[in-house]
């Protein structure tokens, strides 16, 4: 079961409540449809189709309405739905099962909070106190004078509906709230507002006697921006608040133009904060403070009365920025203090673009904090809980009935981005990925439903031919035993279903090899690796942990239509990196959907060459992530008008692409590959070394399955980085085994060793299994290593046994060795053998070359 599992199920079944939002508008509302995706007005509304968040969001939008991906299409869906059907499908997708409306924005054809009970089970009021005041301002006769607490009742409609008050000083004075303002200086104030409401409308004041004295009449909307009265009226409200053990929301950070940011750092609350006066208070800060996230995390932390709110910022800020918003906020602030909102307002989908992004994100965050060891699974499990749901039932007491919504299938473990089963209907085909004995990935595609209606149970039929087929040829080979005569089933292992970042109305799934469902065919690499993975675990109670460092050329068209590299950079070039920045921002997000952990990327020494590493995990996990991960690159580059290719010598003048794989070992959840004292001469354990040792003696057996094309040999050359001699060393990047002692691990001790003669044509299941399989004959024997070798070995005038120079020879070693027959199967090493063979003899430059497209 995927280690996060049972996190990524509390992501996508909690039902959220919505703890801060508006009301929506009318279909034909004069309310602009961008501002779904912006905050901005007027001139700079038309620059909003040319944002992260609106190429983003437009795509959520139209695989949830399965309508054309453009502007006008989603339009066109909204309009001929209408405006309820839009709505029940915006917030059924979202899950929300409350929602707390702030009423205080005038927009066009506003709907009234009554109307949004049909699609949300429980639906409460905010109370905007600036527009409470400016309402009585609108045409009432007002007198402004020291009043108790009590008898300011009438202004505040207080009642069962009602579920906590909200300021927006932010947007008219700044957060420097003066605490001590009087009622004189608020009068004086009041007479500044109104004296400047009357010079807008041209009215002329009526008799005025005293300044705490004053009529008004009617005009247009009033609007209150003088900062005492507004400090007055701020603090009136929260001193309402407490007589009522009401929650204060307010806004700080971003927000529209009318906003001065400067004044909308939650800092400038310390005086109010201090006032022990309002120590008993409830106070949110809105928005994540945003770009004051960590201000507002350390006010959470060193007052009590201080809770935080992260709608508007998701989904409105970037994908990084969402992240590192929510962290900032998590850095100090209790866990029990923050709570989800998606700051939604005039249409139904900006709710539903905030749920799922919160999702997605809180995942994420949540996730990351498990691997760096601050939470464990089951405390972020709760802390899913409490920030979409807990936290705000019990800070606003609102009574919401649970499972509402009723159960939803679990997430898949490769998809990061939590999506429901609303939203899993978007997805109009699925992938059914398996990859051949010559390492070619290959793919049938079927309807979703009928993957849910037959595939998903009773698989796909498979010709047996296809265990025989080469690089160069779509029939068996000879000498492989098998033929067209003979079906499998292709079972898709559930576990690994996702949907493909790329192209988001497709999902894709690794599938098993089975000779009828629930019978495992002795062909299929993926259960060869698990197969012989167990064999490890039984009889030594270990498990072998990967992390590979995929290299790859990216190329280009040029005038002649000729595929060329990509640039002419040198290793770890930083114009090579900008150039190419596009691209591996897509990857790197790609990657992070399918929950796959990138840990870092660079130009390599080629031209056009890059490199992507990625995280080590258990080996049948790191299978799958090579695999997803390949299929990331090549889409994204022909998404860019460019190729990937992971051939091993794209050009011979130039340096190869390994796919070079870390291997170390662990026992109940821990490294035991180094040393754990200071007896090992070589910074290993002792079964380190004999599992090293027997990857080291089987090393050209082993390179018929990590180097499977004749091509692959162009690489394994001497001085090429790429391991040509039969010998190991201490960080030495000629030998084809490197012990490893990365940053973080104590000096001279070994964490991992790595192979460096694979490259990205391998099946990787097939060579994981092969390396176990040496290693257990290591473990078996008791087998030592020599003598490191620290120099080039190419120097040493052949004291050092060269590697095969060709397949043939590899072939050759492989049938020579009866512990890989006896560990990974005599029929599939049979076909892996013939295979081999018919690509050393037969494959032909075009042929190879339709291998690298």
């Amino acid at each position: 079961m995927e280690k996060f599992a049972e996190l990524r199920e509390a992501v996508g079944s909690v039902e959220l409540v919505d703890a801060h939002a508006h009301n929506i508008v009318a279909l034909d509302s004069a309310f602009p449809f961008l501002n779904c995706f912006s905050e901005a007005t007027g001139d700079a509304l038309s620059y909003v189709p040319h944002t992260l968040n609106f190429k983003r969001s437009l795509k959520d939008i139209a695989e949830l309405y399965c309508c054309e991906l453009s502007l006008h299409g989603v339009q066109e869906f909204r309009t001929c739905s209408g405006l309820e059907s839009i709505s029940k499908l915006c917030f059924k997708a979202a899950r929300i099962s409350a929602i707390l409306i702030d009423d205080g924005i005038e927009l066009d054809k506003r709907l009234d909070i009554e109307w949004h009970r049909d699609f949300v089970p429980v639906v409460g009021r905010i109370l905007r106190i600036e527009r409470l005041a400016e309402k009585i301002l609108d045409g009432i006769f007002l007198i402004l004078e020291e009043v108790p607490v009590g008898s300011l009742n009438p202004f505040f409609t207080i009642s069962d509906k009602l579920v906590g008050l909200k300021s927006i000083a932010a947007y008219r004075s700044g957060l420097e709230i003066n605490p001590n303002v009087t009622s004189k200086e608020a009068a004086e104030g009041l007479v500044d507002v109104l004296r400047g409401e009357f010079q807008h409308q041209k009215m002329e004041f009526a008799s005025i006697t005293k300044p705490d004295h004053f009529a008004f009449s009617a005009g247009s909307p009033a609007r209150i921006t003088n900062k005492n009265f507004i400090d007055y009226i701020f603090m009136r409200g929260l001193e309402v608040a407490l007589c009522f053990d009401l929650p204060v929301q307010i806004h700080t950070g971003f927000g529209d133009k009318d906003l001065d940011l400067r004044l909308a750092n939650p800092l400038h609350l310390r005086y109010l904060l201090e006032d022990k006066r309002f120590s008993k208070s409830r106070i949110v800060l809105l928005h994540a403070s945003y770009p004051f996230s960590r201000e507002a995390s350390y006010l959470a932390s060193v007052y009590p009365q201080v809770y935080l709110d992260f709608g508007l910022a998701i989904p409105k800020l970037s994908s990084h920025g969402m992240l590192s918003s929510l962290k900032e906020l998590l850095e100090l602030a209790p866990i029990k203090k923050v709570m989800f909102s998606t700051d939604g307002y005039a249409f139904p989908e900006t709710f539903y673009l905030g749920a799922k992004r919160a999702r997605e994100v809180v995942f994420s965050v949540m996730r990351d904090a498990c691997v760096d060891g601050d939470l464990s699974v089951p405390e972020a499990v709760e802390a899913v809980k409490d920030i979409f749901a807990e936290n705000a039932k019990q800070f606003y007491r609102i009574n919401v009935s649970s499972k509402l919504f009723g159960s939803i299938s679990v997430v898949s473990p490769r998809f990061v981005r939590v999506e429901n089963n609303a939203l899993q209907l978007d997805a109009t085909l699925v992938r059914v990925i398996w990859i051949d004995a010559s390492g070619q990935h290959r793919c049938r595609v079927v309807p979703k439903m009928r993957f849910k209606d037959s595939v998903e149970k009773n698989g796909l039929g498979l010709t047996c031919a296809s265990m025989g087929m080469s690089s160069s040829c779509d029939g068996p080979a000879d000498e492989t035993n098998l033929t067209g005569v003979g079906e499998i089933r292709l079972i898709p292992d559930l576990s690994t279903k996702c949907r493909i970042p790329w192209t988001k109305q497709e999902e894709m799934v690794l599938a098993d090899m089975h000779l009828k469902p629930g019978e495992p065919w002795e062909y299929c690499p993926r259960e060869t690796l698990r197969r012989v993975s167990k064999v490890l675990k039984e009889e030594f109670n270990l498990v072998m942990n990967a992390g590979f460092e995929n290299e790859f050329f990216l190329l280009k068209r040029d005038g002649k239509e000729q595929w060329v590299p990509y640039d002419q950079t040198p290793y770890c070039s930083t114009s090579a990196f900008d150039a190419a920045a596009p691209i591996f921002h897509e990857v790197s997000s790609a990657l992070q959907a399918l929950n796959i952990s990138l840990e870092q990327l660079h130009a390599e020494a080629g031209k056009g060459q890059f490199e992507i590493a990625m995280a080590y995990t258990v080996c049948t996990d790191a299978a799958d992530n090579l695999i997803f991960t390949r299929e990331v690159i090549r889409a994204v580059a022909r998404k860019h008008g460019l190729l990937a290719t992971f051939v091993p010598k794209y050009a011979l003048d130039d340096i190869g692409s390994g796919s070079h794989v870390h291997i170390s070992l662990s026992e109940n959840g821990k490294n035991v590959f180094m040393a754990s004292d200071g007896s090992s001469r070589h910074g290993m354990s002792k079964v380190g070394e004999e599992f090293m040792s027997g990857v080291l003696s089987h090393l050209p057996s082993i390179l018929a399955f990590t180097a499977p094309l004749p091509n692959s040999y162009d690489r394994i050359q001497p001085n090429m980085w790429s391991g040509a001699y039969l010998c190991w060393g201490k960080e030495n990047r000629e030998a084809p085994l490197r012990t490893a002692c990365p940053p973080g691990v104590p000096d001279g001790v070994v964490s991992n060793f790595e192979i460096k003669a694979f490259d990205g044509c391998a099946n990787p299941y097939l060579a994981l299994a092969s390396i176990i399989a040496a290693g257990i004959d290591g473990l078996r024997g008791h087998f030592h290593l020599p003598e490191p070798v620290d120099e080039n070995p190419h120097s040493l005038d052949g004291k050092v046994k060269r590697l095969p120079k060709s397949l043939s020879e590899s072939v050759e070693a492989l049938e020579k060795d009866g512990v890989l027959k006896d560990l990974i199967g005599e029929k599939l090493l049979v076909a892996i053998k013939g295979v081999r063979k018919v690509c050393s003899n037969i494959l032909s430059p075009s042929q190879f070359y339709s291998l690298i497209c």
